[in-house]
């Protein structure tokens, strides 16, 4: 690395990280990366599946009698702190304490009985001498809100949102973690009617989400019946990516030390591929509801699960027929798995080769990890949604793109996202395993080309971060990706603190 000394060299070596993929970094900051080339919206009938009742019904009775053989695993991002949550609270705790300037905040103490985290509140208010009602009373909305957020109180500012109490219920309230174990034993239970739930958690959280899970654990493994088994893993250094300056140099603080930074949650690409499970759920942390609401999140995801599993029978199949023999009959059968079962589009240059050519194609194209996603109508919700995108051997796959990928600046890419009818909600099951029942190691299939740049700033300096392809976006491009049409009622984020009284998430 011509352009560091020794000192920076040696820091980056620390990391976990080589000089080679620093490098590549930094070039990626000079040259930016290319706009994601998509084809067209995925749409129903093309792209996207819209189960009917027959098969909704189908999948959902045939999911649990398959998953009771296989390693089941929901996969739960939860590392991010909840302080994006309560922004609007922070700027009223620095400002002069008028709820009339802010809406949100006004909203928030008016209604602030419907909040699950109520009585913790006044209990830690009684601490100090007061109460939720004396505070009221008295107007003193700050002190109300700093109890709430800093440590002196429930310290909810500092907290990942899979530890604030989301959901009241009439003998106790509920965390998205708490959620998450219920969810659990509605579809994810596997062999050994065990339900594996893995958490990707921040070091500094781990210990608070161990004491969680230890309060809820044993209760609701005698009232379900079943085992969980709990692991926790942490995005690891050699995943995050070095700042740089505005003129692209490296981003050195005042102590001398590099600035890495967490690389988004691309990198938990990498947890992902130490897991072994035979199915394995991704939904986000804060994507829950009360009971009351679960049963059409159940049955689609076990629908979901259902097809994946039905989709890979056939996939595995046809694998071992092209891997024992190249013939006419095995292609043909290949051929028909990955277009109407896998969604694939075959190049143009597919229909002259010859048979073994065709063989080779089709093996490339089906021994790859599998995915299911759900995909809700959009509603004009900010974030990825479902595309047709062009690859590099002349055929088109299906997947998720953000918007930030997409090129704005030019019309005919602008009218294809403007066309889009869906919206991605993170709802994911897959397949991570070969047919001969090995491991696929996931990082081979990922799009580097698609990360992202974004600007921020540290210590009053501007610099530049840059974040790995995300996880469901170009760290899965390479999969073979299915996309289901689900309800909106399954996809009920919690993206600020009054998101908590849509009626959704009130019990």
């Amino acid at each position: 690395m011509t352009t560091m000394n020794k000192d920076l060299e040696n820091q980056i070596i620390e990391q976990g990280m080589s000089l080679d993929k620093v490098n590549q970094q930094l070039q990626n900051f000079k040259e930016g990366f290319p706009f994601l080339p998509i084809k067209e919206a995925a749409t129903i009938g093309n792209g996207i599946k819209a189960l009917t009742e027959t098969e909704i019904n189908y999948f959902r009775d045939t999911y649990p009698v398959k998953a009771a053989t296989k390693n089941v695993v929901k996969f739960v991002p939860a590392s991010g702190a909840a302080s994006r949550m309560f922004k609007d609270l922070f700027a009223f705790l620095e400002g002069d304490g008028d709820i009339e300037k802010s809406a949100f905040v006004k909203k928030f103490i008016q209604q602030i009985d419907r909040f699950a985290f109520y009585d913790d509140l006044d209990a830690s208010l009684r601490t100090s001498g007061s109460s939720l009602a004396e505070a009221l009373e008295k107007k003193d909305y700050q002190s109300i809100v700093s109890r709430l957020l800093e440590e002196e109180g429930l310290g909810y500012g500092q907290l990942p949102k899979g530890l604030l109490k989301f959901h009241h219920y009439a003998d106790h309230d509920r965390t998205p973690t708490y959620e998450h174990f219920v969810e659990g034993y509605h579809y994810a239970v596997g062999i050994g009617k065990t339900v594996r739930l893995h958490f990707t958690v921040s070091p500094e959280h781990e210990a608070k989400f161990k004491a969680e899970v230890a309060s809820i654990q044993s209760k609701l493994e005698k009232e379900f019946d079943v085992t969980f088994e709990v692991s926790y893993s942490q995005q690891k250094k050699s995943t995050d990516t070095i700042a740089v300056n505005m003129d692209n140099s490296p981003f050195v603080e005042d102590d001398g030390s590099i600035l890495f930074r967490p690389a988004g949650h691309g990198a938990l690409l990498e947890n992902l591929n130490d897991i072994n499970g035979d199915v394995i759920f991704i939904k986000n942390i804060d994507n829950v509801v009360p009971d009351r609401l679960k049963s059409a999140t159940k049955d689609y995801k076990m629908a979901i699960g259902g097809l994946l599993l039905e989709i890979q029978e056939k996939v595995f199949g046809a694998l071992k027929r092209l891997d024992a023999e190249k013939t006419e009959s095995a292609v043909q059968f290949a051929e028909k798995v990955f277009l109407e079962d896998c969604q694939g589009k075959l190049p143009e240059h597919y229909s002259p080769m010859g048979w073994d050519e065709k063989a080779c194609y089709l093996y490339g194209k089906l021994n790859r990890p599998l995915r299911v996603c759900g995909m809700v109508k959009n509603t004009g919700e900010p974030g990825g949604g479902p595309f047709w995108v062009q690859e590099d051997d002349g055929s088109v796959s299906l997947q998720i793109a953000e918007t930030a990928q997409i090129d704005l600046s030019n019309t005919h890419q602008k009218e294809i996202l403007q066309s889009s009818t869906h919206f991605n909600p993170v709802d994911l099951v897959c397949a991570t395993k070969d047919f001969k029942g090995q491991k696929f190691d996931l990082l081979e299939f990922r799009d580097m080309r698609t990360g992202f740049i974004t600007e921020k700033s540290k210590s009053g300096r501007e610099l530049k971060a840059q974040e790995l392809p995300g996880l469901w976006n170009g760290s899965m491009a390479g999969w073979n990706t299915v996309f289901v049409e689900v309800p909106l009622i399954t996809f009920n984020p919690v993206k600020t603190v009054n998101d908590l009284l849509r009626d959704e998430h009130q019990g």
